[in-house]
């Protein structure tokens, strides 16, 4: 094949990719976790992290899943949640312990909430409280049997987390009145596995990584299934 489209290639893009320089998206992580221990890898609501901070965030809340009965690899959790610093702890945990992420609409409605839990088949799911009224409607026709739910300010420094968790629940009234049995709150699980081992499973390019679902066009949302090797290709071509 006369590849005539490399001719508008950058000069300093590649022509191909190896997706075999990573076994993973785990070794992703890990290899950036050790290049830039010191940077600051996210800011929110004037908290910053870095890149060491979420290793061991990360490594924590994938430990205490490790122990959950019941979760094992493979297994689908989903997450609920807008852009905060809890999300990328949960999910590179998540991954680190071997699940597959469901990333869900946090403004879905119970129809739709229902309908994605049940077609993936997600057993566990973290969700900012903001929105487990919606959680409530539907858990009981699911299989989802662990649910972790976390408050905006969660992950901030004393006293900003108290005071945005404040704000959000009493001024703002942001939180709907809920009622789940059993939750686990996201530090009380971030506490625990911290106390635990962690036995990080070995991935290969073929395992899932994601169920990404999309709308589309017609019909109902599906999940596309996005596997360790495809998203590993994907990083390398915007990297490249």
């Amino acid at each position: 094949m006369d590849k005539i489209w490399l001719k508008s290639y950058p000069a300093r893009v590649p022509p191909e990719i190896d997706p075999n320089e990573f076994a993973s998206i785990n070794d992703i992580l890990q290899r950036t976790f050790r290049r830039f221990t010191q940077h600051a890898a996210y800011r929110n609501l004037g908290t910053t992290l870095t890149y060491a901070q979420i290793e061991r965030l990360s490594r924590d809340f994938a430990a205490w899943l490790q122990g959950v009965p019941g979760l094992q690899k493979g297994s689908r959790i989903a997450l609920m949640m807008p852009n905060i610093l809890q999300y990328p702890i949960a999910l590179f945990g998540a991954l680190r312990a071997g699940l597959i992420v469901v990333n869900v609409n946090p403004l879905y409605t119970a129809r739709e909430l229902e309908y994605q839990l049940r077609d993936s088949g997600a057993e566990a799911i973290v969700i900012l409280e903001n929105f487990a009224h919606v959680l409530q409607k539907v858990l009981p026709n699911t299989s989802v049997k662990l649910v972790v739910t976390t408050q905006m300010g969660d992950i901030l420094a004393m006293p900003r987390r108290w005071l945005v968790n404040v704000a959000v629940k009493r001024f703002k009234r942001m939180v709907p009145a809920w009622h789940i049995e059993r939750v686990v709150s996201f530090r009380t699980a971030l506490k625990r596995g911290a106390e635990a081992p962690l036995n990080e499973p070995m991935l290969e390019h073929h395992d899932i990584a994601f169920l990404q679902y999309t709308g589309g066009t017609t019909g109902l949302p599906k999940g596309a299934v996005l596997t360790h090797g495809s998203v590993i290709a994907n990083v390398l071509q915007i990297s490249a």
